[in-house]
This record gives structure tokens, sequence and C-alpha cells, in this order.
């Protein structure tokens, strides 16, 4: 299996941008739930190589992991990133401004969070997708399949993926009959038929689900 590259992140710090913030989102096609983004930074000095190499054997997209390799990612990123930050929008957000704008708010609320705690420092954003962040300060970089290929993204993927995984599992205690901890809020059949035998829960996007009727 090919695992995502550090090469454009020591290229974006040898070119004099010492933090380089990976962003990436989970739950963007859901019919329930928020959509959550992650943004991440790591060091890139030399003390950090044994960390990295460390890393490198679970930090890929976070779709090809089984969940119990990817909450043992999700843990080491954490302990081992210089920053990191979740944002979030939620469903009544979303039918209202649409997903894509929604999207970009989660990834702005994250990267706002983690400049917060780098404050002054000089910094470069990686997005997952074919589009920057509108409204983010700085200079931006957009990668197509980025989660599968560029280190500081599917590090943000499994970071995004796994809270949001969490939080669907917690929220499933609040509706069960919908299955939340199995799905996650995705177009299943089972949670089709469920919305077709109990309609729509306060979490549940509206535009999405008329969509699917």
């Amino acid at each position: 299996m090919k695992y995502p590259s550090v090469t454009l992140e020591l290229e974006v710090v040898a070119g004099g941008y010492p933090v380089v913030i990976g962003v990436d989102e989970a739950g963007r096609g859901c019919l329930a739930g928020p959509v959550i983004a992650a943004a991440v930074v790591f060091e890139w000095e030399d003390a950090m190589q044994k960390a990295r190499r460390e890393l490198k054997k679970l930090v890929r997209d976070s779709k090809l992991l089984p969940r119990e390799v990817r909450r043992e990612a999700n843990e080491l990123i954490r302990a081992h990133a210089r920053a990191f930050a979740i944002g979030s929008s939620e469903a009544d957000e979303i039918d209202r401004i649409n997903i894509l704008q929604a999207t970009f708010v989660a990834m702005n609320q994250a990267v706002n969070r983690v400049k917060e705690q780098l404050p002054g420092e000089e910094m470069f954003i990686l997005v997952d997708g074919n589009k920057t962040i509108p409204g983010a300060v700085g200079m931006q970089q957009a990668i197509i399949d980025g989660d599968a290929k560029i280190f500081t993204i599917a590090a943000a993927s499994i970071i995004a993926k796994e809270y949001r995984d969490s939080l669907m599992e917690k929220v499933h205690q609040m509706y069960p009959m919908y299955n939340f901890a199995q799905h996650k809020g995705y177009g299943t059949l089972e949670h089709r038929q469920a919305i077709a035998r109990y309609g729509l829960s306060p979490i549940h996007r509206k535009t999405f689900t008329v969509k699917q009727a």
C-alpha cells in the first residue's frame, strides 16, 4: 500500500513557512449529523523524524483504515502533533447555507483554532479537495485526493473521521431507532428504511433527505 508523502510539507517549510496546516473533513455526504473538519500541524525538525516514522506506519486516508487501526492512529497523531483542532457545522446550518459552505465554515473554525495555538507564525494551509478555504488567511493549496497523498492531510482526515464517528455513536444513544452507531449517518439502505419508518430526527439534514426520497 502506498503511504502519504511528506515531500510537499518539507518543500513548504524550506520555502519559509514553518507551520504547515493539513485540513480535511468527515461526514460531507451523510444524511444526518454535522460535517466535521480537522486541522493538524506537525514539527518538521530532525528531532521529529523518529515520531514521523512511527506515525507513517498508520497514517493514510482514513477511509482505508479499519476502526481499531484508526483509533490507534488518532491517539498517536494527537500525541505527536504540535497542534490540532476540530471545527463543525450542524445539520441546520448545512440546510441553511448548503454543504459546501458549511464545510468551509467547519474548516475555517479548525484552522483558526490552530492559529490561536500558534500565534504570529507564518502558515501554509494544505486542503483536501479541489478548492481552497474562502476567508482563511494565509497561503493555501488544494490537493485532490490529498488524504491519500499528503501526510498532514491524511492525519487530519483520521482525526476528523474518528471524532465524528465517536460523536455519532453518542448520538445513537439519543436516537437508537436509526442505528447511527452502525452507519454514522450515511445513506445506507438500513438508514433510509429507518427514515421511512420513523421520519426525520432533529439531526437529519432535510435538504439531503428530500433528495433521497
